[in-house]
């Protein structure tokens, strides 16, 4: 399902995405398809992770006298009305899909304004999750240590619980990864 549009760049490997609204689409994303820890595809390979969302509301706090209701004005005063409200997503870039195999590295290319961003459906996120031999590989986790912030053990506490469910064989790693972060996560709020 495609959510919504790159619209700016933080930096080469991270991106925020305008989540289509109702002006847009007739079937709009609903909040669990652009949720904390959703896996996407921006274009036709590239792998990303939501990690981060803002909401961007100029009217809030304009509280002057009105003649008309907003929808009344957007309908009679301007047909062309854009929405400026929107919900932004941060998307953290994790590799590419290179046929069968994900590739677990920065990409190269910038990712162009106005790129579509979509979920990955279970089988693409266990293609993105399989090396060469079909093996479980999960080689960003430093990536999302590092690059994520203050969230980024959260982050990954929610990509092993939905590893967890698509790779059974993988279970006793991803329990000890798991484990290592919980820890970490219990030591860091003693702190």
């Amino acid at each position: 399902m495609i959510i919504g549009k790159i619209v700016k760049s933080n930096s080469h490997i991270d991106y925020l995405c305008r989540i289509l609204d109702r002006l847009e689409t007739a079937d709009p994303p609903q909040p669990h398809d652009y949720a904390f820890g959703q896996f996407v595809r921006i274009g036709t390979e590239t792998v990303g992770i939501i990690y981060d969302s803002q909401l961007i509301n100029p009217d809030y706090g304009n509280y002057g006298p009105r003649l008309t209701t907003p929808p009344e004005q957007n309908a009679v005063f301007s047909p062309d009305y854009l929405n400026e409200q929107a919900t932004l997503v941060g998307i953290l870039l994790l590799g590419w899909l290179e046929g069968s195999i994900g590739i677990h590295r920065v990409p190269r290319y910038v990712i162009p304004i106005n790129t579509e961003v979509e979920t990955m459906d279970e089988e693409a996120i266990r293609r993105f999750h399989s090396d060469q031999d079909q093996e479980f590989q999960l080689h960003y986790y430093s990536h999302i240590l590092t690059h994520a912030g203050p969230i980024g053990i959260q982050l990954l506490l929610t990509v092993i619980e939905q590893l967890g469910r698509l790779f059974t064989e993988a279970s006793a790693s991803l329990q000890i990864l798991q484990d290592t972060l919980s820890w970490q996560l219990t030591l860091s709020q003693i702190r």
